[in-house]
């Protein structure tokens, strides 16, 4: 078994600010469990990297870290006995995945080679037997812990023991349903922004600044803080019509011509290609609804909503008939949260026009039309129905189990690993060097060889 390095990968924070003294550790066995040894290198390479993302540990850095490497380094050494290992297209497929990271971080595979000198396929091979171990330490983990259940007797027990100021606070939780239709866009809207875009186009082909333009005009907020960059993007990190355009082009400084997606219509601008990525930026520009057309989205949903309340059809039925909103036709208008898959949304989770009808809603009350975004930018018009709606308040067994239940089944996983850990200290054989034996450990059992 080859030793543990606690670390996934070094990260690329810490390859860029270390220094070559830093890099250049003396290195010696600090710590031995079973057979495995802990390297004084594991633990600075650790701690560097602590410090690299700005995290605080509790107590001395180092007699922390050395714990966590022999929590580590215990279940690596069980997993040999247990005859836990790792399948071969598991490591393989969790490697190729962490090596186009490291490769996107350095910016592109020369770059890697280069400060590794040796190919891509001997440093990818120097990381297996890390990822391998890292697989069967997550299994081991889960082994310790699969059986591990919580009755409603024990649930009620740990709610007991909370002490009041620590009970959590349970935001509000809502359900809902709407029924959506989209305001007319016109030819001509369309057709003044693709006009628009392409001047922008020629401007820039004339010498003037493509960044300038994204800065002043695009709707992409968060790129055009940055001149309209959107940095270093896969094909698959972008919707097809806009992956289609920009990995077709090759030159720095090369635009695409008007380009449609979902989000509305761009001007894409490319920079520089390594593989399958590729840096560009763009100018985003939506077509404004006409004032005339939401007034006549607000007046067909104030006639679907008036039908709702004198109950010729249920918010259900309506929402099936009349909304244009795909997923509310197959739902009946409920509104799945797209961040759990479920029918409950946080407040926070909600857009603000929404979020602000629905405070103001009691259960069943179907409110007036009002104009919302969506998260594609979309100008939408729509009802809603309030079908749940929670106050922000302390958890309590009543209002609150499921949550209760999972933090006293997170807390008996916890104390099954403590017992785990106590009980496999006794049976394995343990050393450390008298540089650290004066750590203040959480498990004194670490000491007691």
């Amino acid at each position: 078994m080859n030793k543990i390095i606690f670390s996934l990968i070094i990260f690329i924070s810490t390859i860029y600010t270390a220094s070559a003294q830093e890099k250049m550790l003396i290195d010696g066995v600090v710590g031995v469990v079973g057979n495995e040894p802990i390297l004084k290198s594991d633990i600075e390479n650790q701690l560097l990297q602590y410090k690299a993302r700005k995290i605080s540990l509790p107590g001395d850095d180092r007699c922390y870290i050395l714990e966590e490497l022999l929590f580590q380094t215990l279940l690596l050494n069980q997993a040999e006995i247990d005859s836990v290992y790792a399948d071969n297209n598991q490591v393989e497929g969790e490697l190729t995945r962490r090596m186009d990271y490291f490769e996107e971080q350095m910016g592109g595979r020369k770059k890697m080679e280069d400060y590794f000198g040796k190919p891509y396929s001997e440093i990818k091979e120097s990381f297996r037997d890390m990822v391998k171990d890292q697989i069967v330490i997550q299994q081991m983990q889960s082994n310790i812990t699969s059986n591990v259940k919580v009755s409603p007797a024990e649930v009620k027990a740990y709610y007991k023991h909370i002490p009041n100021d620590s009970l959590p606070i349970v935001e509000s939780e809502i359900q809902f349903s709407q029924i959506v239709i989209y305001p007319q866009i016109f030819d001509e809207q369309i057709e003044k922004i693709k006009t628009d875009l392409r001047e922008y186009k020629r401007s820039v082909e004339s010498g003037k600044d493509f960044s300038v333009y994204a800065t002043l005009y695009s709707e992409d907020e968060a790129a055009n803080e940055k001149g309209g960059s959107l940095g270093w993007v896969r094909r698959g990190d972008l919707v097809a019509e806009f992956s289609e355009a920009a990995f077709a082009m090759e030159k720095a400084g090369e635009m695409s011509d008007v380009v449609e997606t979902e989000f509305g219509y761009h001007l894409i601008q490319f920079h520089e290609r390594r593989g399958e990525q590729v840096r560009v930026s763009h100018i985003l520009l939506r077509p404004k609804v006409k004032a005339s057309e939401k007034l006549k989205a607000k007046q067909k949903l104030d006639s679907i909503a008036q039908l709702i309340r004198t109950n010729k059809y249920t918010f259900a039925e309506a929402a099936a008939k009349f909304t244009q909103d795909e997923s509310g036709m197959r739902t009946g208008g409920i509104v799945l949260n797209p961040y759990t898959g479920t029918s409950t949304f946080e407040s926070s989770q909600l857009d603000p026009a929404t979020n602000f009808i629905i405070q103001k809603l009691k259960i069943g009350e179907v409110s007036a039309p009002f104009e919302s975004q969506t998260e594609k930018g979309k100008t939408e018009v729509k009802i809603i129905v309030v079908t749940q709606k929670t106050t922000p308040h302390v958890a309590t067994l009543e209002t609150d189990y499921q949550k209760i239940s999972d933090m006293a089944l997170a807390d008996k996983k916890e104390r099954a690993v403590d017992e785990w850990i106590r009980d496999k200290q006794k049976t394995t054989y343990i050393q450390i060097v008298p540089e650290f034996r004066t750590c203040k450990f959480k498990y004194e059992g670490w000491l007691e060889q």
